[in-house]
């Protein structure tokens, strides 16, 4: 039997299998010839001291101990060709897992996407970058994959009562994941590797007889009696099916407009919003790591913050060393911003979102649209931030310690965010109480994190699509919507899930709940 570890070790024998190896040997007061294998089982970083360690846990099997690798093997996926449909609407991480569920328990999902392809997508995503130019179906939160395709594919996740996220983690190995992701702290594919694991789980969803329509925009929902009977699409096409899964992501306006508009129940959703802060990563490492220089062997370092602020939390949020800005808008009229990295987080800049929680009470100027009223709050800010910026995807930009000083930047550097800036005083774009709340969250980040607060650090506003503002209500049991039997809101947009692992996780549970349904039918 192999016997199980903890220790810390540098970062250089944490990069070394040999290293490593000779320093478990001395925890066993052995030779290092007695060791036969060290299998990494967790790895974290400890920088709470100057010498920075590396937190490990790990089996060690011994000389005479039997050790084989272990391979993640996807499961025997049924063919459903012929099998009861379900639709899926979204072919996000909810989406895409729900599909993938619904096919090992022998149903065919349907799965419809608004936007294009992986292929398709980079076009636009050229297009916005470069020409300015927002395609409302196919952008940075809409097509195969999702948000998270193209903006960076982080994995950690805080929902470990949700569901099972190793579950996820090997069914994403198995798709083409590096196993690296099942051993860190905070797994990361990477936007440049992320693609190629999403188009083959298509792939493979295709090969089981299930369906993947692009290009196709839900505009209507077919009920009788509160119950769900199908869709209508944009092209005039009525596809029909007693069980409807509704995972649109978080920024699906027109769905949730949809909804509203036929009185299916949906209820105003408290988020976060705020500014993107990006600094130089020498400096978050020097910062993070107590060093003048990162070395070999540390990956760029990241920062996680929160601050009480006038009885609000103001916190880092989706936090991207090595990584750059993108323009994240799903409309013309419109600036949004995200960050991703690629997967070596080889970038000479780091950002995180910087924002601030929102209550329902700051939605009043906006109670007209009842359940609405947060998404209009959102949208009249990245309206604002166009308009303030050109009517282009240029970013309103202001160097931190100057937007502390309400003081306009007299010259913005060059940013990772491609389609430019254009010097701002952030007061303009936000309400007075969430500036004020960031002038003042910003000293305190500064106070905590010695050389955070710089005039290096550039503010990019505003990063507002942190969750969905509207709650899709459905029964805890069953997972259906409240009001209409068959309709399963999932993930992010229906405000159940915060990332790629939690909405897999639901799509999973939806896929479940259907299945279990079903068969009780049959």
């Amino acid at each position: 039997m192999p016997r199980e570890i903890q220790t810390q070790v540098t970062p250089e024998v944490a990069s070394n299998e040999f290293l490593l190896k000779e320093h478990v040997a001395k925890l066993f007061h052995v030779s290092g010839t007695e060791i036969q294998k060290v299998v990494v089982l967790k790895r974290s970083i400890d920088a709470r001291q100057k010498a920075v360690k590396f937190n490990i846990k790990a089996s060690v099997f011994f000389k005479a101990e039997s050790y084989q690798k272990s391979e993640i093997a996807l499961p025997d996926y049924n063919n459903v060709s012929n099998s009861q449909e379900v639709i899926i609407i979204g072919a996000g991480p909810a989406g895409l897992f729900a599909a993938l569920q619904l096919i090992e328990l022998g149903l065919k999902p349907i799965v419809i996407e608004r936007g294009k392809d992986i292929r398709g997508r980079r076009r636009d995503l050229k297009a916005i970058n470069v020409d300015h130019i927002v395609n409302e179906d196919s952008n940075y939160c809409f097509g195969e994959g999702g948000a998270g395709t193209y903006s960076d594919g982080k994995l950690y996740t805080r929902s470990k009562k949700r569901g099972d996220v190793d579950r996820i983690l090997k069914l994403l190995v198995g798709f083409g994941a590096s196993s690296d992701i099942l051993v860190e702290a905070h797994p990361h594919i990477g936007t440049n590797k992320l693609p190629q694991i999403i188009q083959d789980i298509r792939d493979k969803i295709i090969e089981c007889g299930g369906q993947v329509l692009f290009e196709t925009r839900v505009i209507d929902f077919v009920i009788k009696s509160n119950e769900i009977r199908g869709i209508i699409t944009q092209k005039g096409d009525t596809i029909s099916a007693n069980k409807v899964i509704l995972a649109t992501g978080h920024s699906a306006r027109d769905i949730f407009e949809l909804l509203d508009k036929k009185k299916i129940f949906i209820e105003a959703k408290p988020f976060a919003l705020g500014v993107r802060a990006e600094h130089p990563q020498e400096l978050i490492d020097k910062i993070q790591y107590s060093c003048d220089f990162r070395g070999e062997y540390l990956p760029p370092a990241p920062y996680s913050i929160v601050k009480q602020v006038n009885g609000r939390g103001m916190y880092s949020f989706c936090m991207c060393p090595g990584g750059v800005i993108a323009p994240c808008a799903t409309s013309p009229g419109e600036v949004v911003t995200n960050g991703w990295s690629p997967s070596k987080r080889d970038q000479s800049t780091a950002n995180s979102g910087i924002v601030v929680e929102l209550k329902l009470e700051d939605f009043k100027p906006f109670a007209k649209y009842g359940a609405l009223a947060g998404m209009e709050f959102q949208k009249s800010i990245e309206q604002k931030a166009w308009h303030l910026a050109g009517q282009t995807q240029k970013v309103p930009a202001q160097r931190m310690v100057d937007f502390t000083q309400n003081k306009i930047s007299s010259n913005i550097p060059k940013t990772s965010y491609v389609p430019g800036t254009t010097s701002v005083e952030m007061g303009e774009v936000f309400p007075g109480f969430l500036t004020q709340i960031m002038r003042e969250g910003f000293l305190e980040f500064g106070k905590s994190m010695r050389g955070y607060m710089t005039n290096e650090a550039i503010l990019h506003a505003p990063e507002s699509r942190t969750s969905s503002p509207v709650r899709i209500p459905r029964n805890e049991e069953t997972l259906e919507h409240v009001q209409i039997k068959g309709l399963y809101p999932c993930g992010e947009g229906a405000g159940y899930a915060g990332g790629i692992i939690s909405a897999a996780i639901d799509g999973e549970k939806c896929a479940l709940k259907i299945a279990a349904l079903l068969l009780i039918q049959k």
